[in-house]
């Protein structure tokens, strides 16, 4: 078979059973393989379904430019596309970003702005608001903004989603997911919960993300927002598309945490993947032990996207020192 594109080898990844880093536990642990997807991350399913849909909706037009906020994978996405259909691409990012991230987006002709992380998302100067002005100034330009972009959800309710039951063969107990904009939880979880509504959805956080706070009280408590070092999980806002109602528990997780699992999974697995996963795989087993799950569960993890956007920090033992997440 011939792809007519790249973009036409996005989704159906593998599942792929965990077995070192679990230790004596008795579920079968399964992970989403997103890094094989062509831009090497779950965001290239929602570039293309929001470029997509902005197209049918007459929203970009041919030579257009899409000006995004992204912490790189949903950028990565968008360029693949926008290299495929012919548009300019801007990216705005914050500066806690890999450089690898940064580079990456530039090689495939992106302009990319980096922001300070540290500004309150209504800051002039934070990615958010940078993003939207330049959408604003631009002339023929579009804005797909996946945090409150329903074209976000949706592309993990029609692939991800599917995907998943059918992996299993309808077996799936338990679905786990990291929350970023909130479009791959809510999604997959929208589509297993129509299937089997006895199905647990279980959101992984940063420690420093207002997420697990705001689920735990419905109440946006601003304390909660510190300073953290993991990539594309946990917000500073609540965006449009994460659905609460469709989650049954929040798992949060610190950056140490996070990292040595992400280390575990390459050196143990062969999974060479990002700090979101190796917090997804840690609170995920987390959980595991806390409901004390039997052989008779199975769990599925998504593994957002692929360690080649870390290699100068997770993988890295000196900046991995230097921030106090190995010892000398």
């Amino acid at each position: 078979m011939i792809h007519n594109s790249i973009l036409e080898a996005i989704g159906n990844t593998p599942l792929v059973k965990l077995h070192h880093v679990i230790d004596d536990l008795q579920p079968t642990i399964a992970a989403k393989v997103e890094y094989l997807n062509p831009g090497q991350s779950i965001k290239d399913r929602i570039a293309l379904k929001m470029i997509e849909d902005a197209e049918e909706q007459g929203l970009i037009k041919p030579g257009g430019t899409i000006i995004e906020g992204t912490s790189g994978n949903t950028g990565m996405g968008l360029a693949l596309a926008a290299a495929v259909k012919g548009y300019n691409c801007i990216f705005t990012t914050t500066d806690k970003q890999s450089q690898e991230k940064i580079d990456l987006l530039r090689a495939l002709g992106a302009e990319v702005r980096v922001c300070p992380t540290n500004v309150e998302p209504e800051d002039p100067q934070s990615y958010y608001s940078v993003a939207k002005r330049l959408s604003e100034e631009i002339p023929n330009s579009y804005y797909p903004n996946q945090y409150d972009n329903p074209s976000n959800t949706k592309a993990h309710y029609e692939t991800t989603g599917p995907e998943i039951w059918e992996q299993t063969g309808g077996k799936i107990t338990h679905y786990v997911a990291g929350m970023g904009t909130g479009g791959t939880i809510t999604g997959v979880s929208k589509y297993l919960k129509e299937k089997n509504p006895d199905i647990q959805v279980v959101g992984v956080d940063s420690v420093g993300s207002v997420y697990r706070s705001y689920f735990e009280t419905g109440t946006f408590n601003k304390s909660e927002i510190k300073p953290y070092k993991t990539e594309g999980i946990g917000e500073d806002i609540i965006p449009g598309n994460i659905n609460f109602d469709l989650i049954d528990a929040v798992e949060q997780v610190n950056d140490k945490q996070a990292f040595l699992m992400t280390r575990a999974l390459a050196r143990q697995e062969g999974l060479f993947i990002g700090g979101s996963c190796g917090a997804a795989v840690y609170g995920a087993l987390e959980y595991v032990r806390k409901q004390n799950l039997g052989k008779d569960d199975l769990v599925v993890v998504i593994l957002p996207d692929s360690g080649t956007r870390y290699t100068s920090k997770i993988y890295n033992d000196e900046w991995m020192r230097d921030n106090g997440f190995m010892d000398e």
